[in-house]
């Protein structure tokens, strides 16, 4: 399978994934809108979130795969099949423990995280509620975790591409109709939200059985003591287990920047942590879809063909990356930046969700904008170095880029609130990405082929012309007065959409980039 058929497999599914993800905001927005526990709610979905981006989407994917990679190419399937069954059975006890832990830490987990709920005593102690019924999602995903790796290596993209979906259709049901039954019951509302999250991830984990099943690749994992000694003496499993220390380093970072960000944003206006998190959701639009969906396709591969030390493809899938990141993600962000207003509007202004609401989350979109093409590009040079198992230039800078975002919210925090926090988020993640392209180009790893100077100019000025359009239809029609003409505003967006796509490729088409053989390159 091609890069490009892979990555437009993984988007493709990912948009799907997106979309479901859109409508469950759009349901939350209008059934709960923005209050003291909506924000308990994000609050307590973020903790195992938190633990997740942190062990199994983090340090745990950014070690496993390299060394599955490397394994599958070099070892044979035997070994690597062996391999998979003692990770799975220490990752396994090392979860069990984990959750019983998060438990009973709840309260303690909810104040370091958003100790500003406090304001509201009823909103913190829902916090904490919905924190132990949801901990054990980690459980689940970080299982998830791992069969995508091997799923990934596989070449297998579609079903941990799509599985994100079954999260988003139980949380749909869970705002539609749990809800609405969990008022009728006396209960707060809000807690059917934390049943649909654990409903989500039991579906995740179930979906992934008959895929590995059908690789006969389904790890066994050991119960026993002896089963456990076995996979901790095993070289694969501690090259793993060293290859996350510095990952798990790495990761922290960005985590702790999530959780200084959400305990500043607890303390300002109520509203605040659920403004940024609508406005984060819009931003996992373009994100997945671009740099998740091709750093998805390019781990594997880039460690394959390190294994082998074939330096040009190395190089060449790297420069492929990074092209298609700023073909796409470029005109992305202008549109973040000139349009926020209408889609915030256009997706979330029902319901409970006032235009004041709509105001708030345009500012934070339009910051968290600002760093979209950083945000994407990090996905596809961080691999670089990870593809190398080479974690720790990668944790370094993001240690140095922790402490400018963090400087950065000083200054910005006191003049846009809210939306200082998500321009902070954009800045360091151009930073960071600047620094990581820097790197792989002073050890050589990464060797730009020619045609850049033109293929950038060429989308300059595509994206010029396009943000010149959206700036005018953004003021020429006024959004937020058309929320009850909802199928009006929604065919408006969509033709805008449609016509700003018409406006970007048409002008780089009469700019002479070829798009079509730039992506099948």
């Amino acid at each position: 399978m091609s890069l490009f058929k892979a990555a437009s497999t993984v988007s493709l599914l990912t948009l799907v994934s997106r979309i479901t993800g859109l409508v469950r905001e759009l349901l939350m927005a209008s059934t709960f809108g923005a209050s003291a526990m909506t924000d308990a709610f994000n609050v307590a979905f973020r903790i195992p979130n938190l633990f997740r981006r942190l062990f199994a989407e983090g340090a745990f994917s950014q070690a496993f795969v390299p060394v599955l990679a490397a394994s599958h190419a070099r070892e044979g399937e035997a070994h690597t099949k062996a391999l998979i069954d003692r990770v799975a059975t220490l990752l396994a006890w090392a979860l069990l423990l984990t959750c019983v832990i998060g438990v009973a830490s709840a309260p303690v987990l909810v104040w370091m995280m958003a100790s500003g709920l406090k304001q509201d005593p009823r909103g913190f102690e829902a916090a904490v509620f919905m924190t132990r019924w949801m901990f054990p999602y980690i459980g689940f995903m970080s299982l998830v975790a791992l069969s995508a790796g091997i799923l990934n290596t596989w070449k297998r993209f579609a079903v941990p591409a799509v599985t994100p979906v079954l999260l988003n259709l139980s949380m749909i049901v869970a705002a539609w109709l749990g809800a609405p039954w969990f008022k009728a019951q006396g209960i707060e509302p809000i807690y059917a939200m934390g049943a649909g999250v654990m409903l989500g991830g039991l579906l995740q984990l179930g979906v992934q059985v008959p895929a590995l099943l059908k690789l006969g690749l389904l790890p066994r994992i050991g119960w026993t003591a002896s089963a456990i000694r076995s996979a901790w003496a095993d070289p694969g499993t501690r090259n793993i287990a060293r290859l996350m220390v510095p990952a798990l380093l790495g990761v922290s970072v960005a985590q702790i920047s999530l959780l200084i960000n959400t305990q500043i944003a607890s303390h300002l206006t109520p509203g605040s942590v659920s403004w940024l998190t609508y406005a984060d959701r819009l931003m996992e639009f373009p994100t997945a879809l671009l740099g998740v969906a091709i750093g998805v396709v390019l781990m594997p591969q880039l460690a394959a063909a390190k294994a082998a030390g074939d330096a040009d493809k190395y190089s060449g899938m790297l420069d492929w990356g990074l092209r298609v990141v700023v073909l796409l993600a470029v005109p992305s962000a202008v549109a973040l930046l000139t349009f926020a207003q209408p889609l915030v509007a256009t997706l979330y202004h029902y319901g409970a969700f006032t235009a004041g609401d709509v105001y708030q989350t345009t500012a934070a979109l339009m910051g968290y904008g600002v760093g979209l093409v950083g945000l994407v590009a990090i996905k596809v040079l961080a691999p670089g170095f990870y593809a190398s198992q080479d974690i720790r230039t990668p944790v370094r800078i993001a240690v140095v880029v922790l402490v400018i975002t963090q400087l950065l919210n000083l200054a910005l925090v006191p003049l846009f609130q809210h939306a200082g926090l998500a321009l902070a988020i954009g800045i360091g993640a151009l930073i960071n990405a600047l620094w990581l392209l820097l790197g792989l180009l002073k050890r050589g790893s990464y060797k730009p082929a020619p045609g850049w100077g033109v293929f950038a100019l060429q989308v300059l000025a595509a994206s010029g012309l396009l943000a010149v359009f959206l700036a005018w239809t953004a003021q020429a029609i006024s959004w937020t007065g058309m929320q009850a003409a909802l199928f009006m505003r929604i065919g408006l967006l969509a033709l805008v959409l449609f016509a700003s796509a018409a406006i970007y490729f048409g002008a780089l088409w009469v700019g002479g980039l070829k798009v079509r053989k730039l992506m099948r390159r």
